[in-house]
C-alpha cells in the first residue's frame, strides 16, 4: 500500500530478449539476399576458372581469327577476379549515405538492384558472345557486395535485442559461407561448371535478390534508426491525426499540449495500453518543465496512468508495434531507455563525417579498433591459403580432377565452424571466439611452413599440410571471419555508426585486394615463408584484442560506449534529471551521455 502511495512502479519481470519468429525471418531474408551474394559471387569463378577462360579465348578468336596470348589472357583474367575487391571498395564508399537516406531495410533493398542486373547480363554473355559483360557484371556484383557487408550487420544489430546480438551478428559471415560453399557444389563440372552450365551458374546470384525483394518489405525497419535518426520527423509530419484524450482538471476534455517551445501545437499520442503507455510516455517522453502548460491527473503508475510529459508521436507508436513484433512482450523498458540515451547523444552531435570520426579523441579507439580487426581478417592469410590450397592437395597426391571435391570438404568445415561460433558467441564471448582462431590460425600457418619446406624430404608430411589447411580453415571461421561483424556494430552509437562502417568497409575490401594482388609475387619470391608473414600478422592482432578490445557480450551500446570513454580518457557528462512539476516515480539511474 505504501508503495502504491508514493507512486512506485508495480515490479516487473525482467525479461531477455527471445528468437521471435519475425526477428528470425527477418534475419534469414535480410542475410540470405544479401551476405549469400558476397560469398557466392567470391567464390563461383575459381573451381570452373578454365572454362570461362576457354569462353574468352573463343570469343576472341571468334573477332580476330587468332588466339589470346598469355599476356593478355592472364590481363583479362585479373581484371574478372580484381574487379569484384574494387567494386566492393566502391560499394563500402556509398553505404553511408544510403543507410541514413534509405534506412537500413531500404538499402538492402535497393541494393538487389546490383544483384539483379548483373545477373541478368551474364546470363546473356554467352549468346551475346561477350565476355566484357562478365567483367563488367563482376563490377557491380562487387558494390553489391560491398553495400550489403556493411548495411547487413547494422541491419542485424540494430535489430537484435543484446542477448542475441552475437548470434545475429554473426549471421552475416554465416551467409557468406553458405554462399561460398553453394558456389563450390553448382561449379563442380557434373552439375554447371561446364561449357554448357556455366551461364546458369552466374546468373543464380540473381535468385536471392528476387527472393529478398519479394519478402523483406514484411519485415520492421530498424527501431534505432526508425527512433533516434527518423523519429523528429515523424513526430512532425501533418498527416499526423492521432489525439490523446487525458483528463485533466486544467484543459476540458483532456487534450494536453504544450504552449510555448518547438513543440508548441503538436498533438499528443497515447499509447494503445497502460504498458505501451507507461514506457514510451515515461521513458521517452520529457518531462513537463513549469510554464509549459502540460498538465496531468489520475495515478503515476498501474491502468489509467496518465504520466506527465510528452505523449509519443505517431512514429514512435509505429516503432513500440515493431518492437513488439521483434521482442514479443511489452517489457520493453531497459532497450528503450538505452535508446534514449543514444537519441541525446545523437541530438548533440548529429552524424559524424569520416574526417570527424578519424580527429575525435573519444573514438580513438574504437576507429583503431575496427582497422585492426578487419585487416586482421584479410592479412592473416585466409585467401592465401585457398589460393595454394589446390598446390597443397596436389603435393599429398590428390588428382587434378578430385581436388574440387576436397575443396568442397573444406566448405563444409567452413560452414560447420561458423555454425559453431554463432552458438558459441553468446555464452563463450566475442574476445575469446577471437583469441582461440587467431591462436589456432597462426599455428597452422607456422606448421605449414615447415611442412612446405620439407614434404619434398619427408612425403608423409603432404597429409599434414591437407590437415594445416582445413585446421586453418576451422580456426578462422570460429573467430576471424564472423565476429568482427559482431563488434564493428556493438563498439560504435547510431552517430558514429554509418562513417564507422564506410571506414570499415573501405579497410576490407582495400586488404582483400591487396592480398590477392601482392599474394603471388610475395609467394613467388619467397616461397613457403610466406606463411610467417602471416602466422606474425595473426599473433599481432591477438596481442591488439587481448589488451584493448574490452568483452561486449550482454553489454548495451552505451554501456560499451563508457568503457572506450575511459580508455580514450575522455569523460562523459551526467545527463541532468528533469524537474517535474508533480510526483512522479524514481527513475533509473541516469545514462552518461557521449561527446559523439
Amino acid at each position: 500500500m505504501e508503495n502504491k502511495e508514493a507512486g512506485t512502479p508495480p515490479p516487473i519481470p525482467s525479461r531477455e530478449g527471445r528468437l521471435q519468429p519475425t526477428l528470425l525471418l527477418a534475419t534469414l531474408s535480410a542475410a540470405f539476399g544479401s551476405a549469400f551474394q558476397y560469398g557466392y559471387n567470391l567464390s563461383v569463378v575459381n573451381t570452373p576458372h578454365k572454362v570461362f577462360k576457354s569462353f574468352y579465348n573463343e570469343t576472341y578468336f571468334e573477332r580476330h581469327a587468332t588466339f589470346m596470348d598469355g599476356k593478355l589472357m592472364l590481363l583479362l583474367w585479373s581484371c574478372t577476379v580484381s574487379m569484384f575487391p574494387l567494386g566492393g571498395l566502391l560499394g563500402s564508399l556509398i553505404v553511408g549515405l544510403l543507410v541514413d537516406s534509405c534506412g537500413r531495410k531500404g538499402t538492402l533493398l535497393i541494393n538487389n538492384i546490383f544483384a539483379i542486373v548483373p545477373a541478368i547480363l551474364m546470363g546473356v554473355s554467352k549468346v551475346a558472345k561477350a565476355f566484357e559483360l562478365i567483367i563488367f557484371s563482376r563490377v557491380v556484383l562487387g558494390v553489391c557486395a560491398g553495400i550489403s557487408y556493411s548495411a547487413l550487420p547494422m541491419y542485424l544489430g540494430e535489430l537484435a535485442p543484446k542477448n542475441l546480438r552475437g548470434l545475429l551478428g554473426t549471421m552475416t559471415e554465416v551467409f557468406v559461407i553458405v554462399g561460398v560453399f553453394l558456389a563450390q557444389i553448382f561449379s563442380l563440372q557434373v552439375i554447371l561448371g561446364n561449357p554448357e552450365g556455366w551461364p546458369v551458374l552466374l546468373a543464380l546470384t540473381g535468385v536471392p535478390a528476387l527472393l529478398q525483394l519479394l519478402t523483406l518489405p514484411f519485415f520492421p525497419e530498424s527501431p534505432r534508426y526508425s527512433l533516434i535518426q527518423k523519429g523528429d520527423e515523424a513526430a512532425a509530419r501533418q498527416g499526423m491525426k492521432l489525439q490523446a484524450t487525458l483528463p485533466g482538471p486544467a484543459h476540458p476534455g483532456g487534450r494536453v499540449e504544450p504552449q510555448s517551445g518547438p513543440e508548441a501545437g503538436l498533438p499528443w499520442v497515447r499509447g494503445e495500453s497502460w504498458e505501451l503507455n507507461r514506457v514510451w510516455g515515461w521513458q521517452l517522453g520529457a518531462r513537463p518543465r513549469s510554464g509549459q502548460g502540460m498538465v496531468s491527473s489520475g495515478p503515476a503508475w498501474g491502468p489509467g496512468a496518465q504520466p506527465a510529459g510528452r505523449r509519443p508521436s505517431e512514429g514512435v507508436v509505429l516503432l513500440s508495434a515493431a518492437l513488439r513484433r521483434l521482442r514479443g512482450h511489452m517489457d520493453l523498458e531497459a532497450e528503450v531507455e538505452d535508446m534514449r540515451a543514444e537519441a541525446q547523444a545523437e541530438r548533440a552531435e548529429g552524424h559524424l563525417s569520416v574526417l570527424r570520426l578519424c580527429a575525435l579523441q573519444s573514438l580513438r579507439w574504437q576507429l583503431l579498433s575496427i582497422i585492426v580487426l578487419m585487416a586482421g581478417q584479410q592479412l592473416s592469410g585466409i585467401n592465401a591459403i585457398n589460393y595454394y590450397a589446390d598446390t597443397i592437395y596436389a603435393s599429398a597426391g590428390v588428382e587434378a580432377a578430385y581436388s574440387q571435391y576436397v575443396t568442397v570438404g573444406s566448405g563444409v568445415v567452413n560452414i560447420v565452424m561458423t555454425l559453431t561460433s554463432a552458438i558459441l558467441v553468446e555464452r563463450l564471448g566475442r574476445r575469446r571466439l577471437l583469441l582461440a582462431g587467431y591462436g589456432i590460425c597462426g599455428s597452422a600457418c607456422l606448421v605449414l611452413t615447415v611442412v612446405l619446406l620439407f614434404q619434398n624430404k619427408v612425403s608423409e608430411l603432404s597429409y599434414l599440410g591437407i590437415i594445416c589447411v582445413f585446421a586453418y580453415i576451422a580456426g578462422h571461421s570460429i573467430g576471424p571471419s564472423p565476429v568482427p561483424s559482431v563488434v564493428r556494430t556493438e563498439i560504435f552509437l547510431q552517430s558514429s555508426r554509418r562513417a564507422a562502417f564506410m571506414v570499415d568497409g573501405a579497410v576490407h575490401w582495400l586488404t582483400n585486394f591487396i592480398v590477392g594482388f601482392l599474394f603471388p609475387s610475395i609467394q613467388e619470391a619467397i616461397g613457403a615463408y610466406s606463411f610467417i608473414i602471416f602466422a606474425g600478422i595473426c599473433l599481432l592482432t591477438a596481442v591488439y584484442i587481448y589488451v584493448v578490445i574490452p568483452e561486449t557480450k550482454g553489454k548495451t551500446f552505451v554501456e560499451i560506449n563508457r568503457i572506450f570513454a575511459k580508455r580514450n580518457r575522455v569523460k562523459l557528462p551526467e545527463e541532468k534529471k528533469e524537474e517535474t512539476i508533480d510526483a512522479g516515480p524514481p527513475t533509473l539511474s541516469p545514462a552518461k551521455e557521449t561527446l559523439f
